[in-house]
C-alpha cells in the first residue's frame, strides 16, 4: 500500500521528507517496481554527489529494460542503500520502506511543491493507463483500415 505522507513523481518516485531533520529518503513506487517486471541491476549515486532535481541519479535494469532514477529533490547525498544491490528482491517485496535507495539533503524543500500526493499520483496512473489503453486501441483501428476502404 502506498504511503500517504509520501510525494510521488511522475517519473515513479517516491520521496519521503522529514521535516525535522530536513532529510528526504527517495525510492520508486510498487508500480514501478511491477512495470519494470524482472530487476538484475541497479546503479546508485556515491554519497556527497549533489544531484539536480529532474536529473537522472542512477539507473535500474531489468530483462526487457534500463530505465534512469530521476531525482525528484535538488540536493546531496547523504546515504546511499548499498543493501538493495545485493537483494533487489527487497524492492518487489518492501518499496516504500526497505527498498529505499537513497537519503539526501535537499536544497530547496520548496521543491516538495511540485511533487504529487498519493492521491494525485493514483489519479495519474489512472489516466496513464488509460492512455495506453487509448493508444493501442486506437491502433488496433487502423490496422482495420485496408486500402479497399479508399476506393
Amino acid at each position: 500500500m502506498r504511503p500517504d505522507d509520501y510525494k510521488y513523481s511522475e517519473s515513479h518516485e517516491w520521496i519521503k521528507y522529514n521535516a525535522k531533520t530536513k532529510e528526504a529518503t527517495v525510492g520508486i513506487t510498487d508500480y514501478a517496481v511491477k512495470q519494470l517486471a524482472d530487476l538484475v541491476h541497479i546503479d546508485l549515486p556515491k554519497v556527497g554527489d549533489s544531484i539536480e532535481q529532474g536529473a537522472p541519479f542512477g539507473e535500474i535494469e531489468s530483462v526487457k529494460t534500463v530505465a534512469d532514477l530521476i531525482t525528484p529533490l535538488t540536493g546531496k547525498i547523504l546515504e546511499v542503500n548499498k543493501d538493495i544491490a545485493g537483494d533487489l528482491d527487497t524492492l518487489k517485496e518492501e518499496p516504500f520502506e526497505d527498498g529505499w535507495l537513497i537519503r539526501l539533503k535537499p536544497s530547496d524543500p520548496a521543491e516538495l511543491e511540485s511533487l504529487m500526493t498519493k492521491k494525485e499520483y493514483e489519479e495519474f496512473l489512472e489516466s496513464s493507463e488509460e492512455d495506453e489503453k487509448e493508444e493501442k486501441e486506437g491502433k488496433a483501428k487502423d490496422e482495420d483500415v485496408d486500402e479497399d476502404d479508399f476506393v
